[in-house]
């Protein structure tokens, strides 16, 4: 069994929810874990999973984001689920993360982009997700960057580093990066008061994490395993 689970995104400096990241888990073993393999989750269950949750969510926020990686966003059948969604979902947004993981065979940036224009084209955004990880780094993102409206950097990627000039340098350049092309930039991996206080430091008002809110179920049908 599949559903999704959703988790908070915040602006601090007016101290409101403005969207949620929709995270998907499998039950098994009498518990809700990460699925194996993102893309061994069958496009067709994907889809209809998607298009379910949509009509469950009655959001007054401004966005929900869902994951992809390289091989899934060239789904035909997910693509038309992503339409689907964002139909039932309006005037919320929806935003396409992609995943840092590498796939096989490779998928190209031309791939991606012919994908992403036609998304953009029915108003749904697009996210990199995990910026600085797997194989969203720099420059190899750069072509994207054009099609892109976020950018999401997991801190606890470089937690070891927090309070080193590391992860500082890391955090800037990519906020830094996001400013110069107009796009959001959302920290995630916040989870105490010294990562709240860090990002304070940093002048990041859009942030996520377990300090603000853990991802909770998404019920698809009231007998659903909690």
């Amino acid at each position: 069994m599949l559903r999704f689970f959703i988790q908070p995104q915040l602006n601090t400096i007016v101290d409101s929810v403005i969207g949620y990241e929709m995270l998907i888990k499998e039950y098994r073993d009498g518990t809700w874990r990460m699925p194996a393999s993102f893309s061994a989750i069958p496009a067709h269950d994907m889809a209809e999973l998607l298009i379910a949750t949509a009509k469950e969510l009655s959001l007054k926020v401004g966005s929900v984001s869902f994951n992809v990686d390289r091989n899934q966003i060239l789904d035909d059948q997910l693509i038309h689920a992503l339409i689907a969604a964002q139909t039932v979902l309006r005037p919320v947004k929806l935003i396409i993360e992609l995943i840092e993981n590498d796939v096989k065979p490779s998928v190209s940036d031309e791939q991606l982009i012919e994908v992403v224009t036609q998304l953009n084209d029915f108003g749904i955004q697009f996210c990199l997700d995990d910026v600085g990880s797997g194989i969203n780094t720099w420059p190899a993102v750069k072509p994207l960057l054009p099609y892109t409206r976020e950018l999401k950097y997991a801190l606890q990627n470089y937690k070891e580093h927090l309070n080193e000039s590391a992860a500082e340098n890391h955090v800037t350049f990519w906020q830094n990066l996001a400013t110069k092309h107009q796009m959001r930039f959302i920290l995630e991996g916040i989870e105490d008061d010294n990562d709240d206080a860090w990002a304070d430091s940093m002048n990041i008002d859009l942030r996520q994490g377990y300090y603000y809110g853990r991802p909770t179920l998404m019920k698809i049908h009231p007998d659903d395993p909690d």
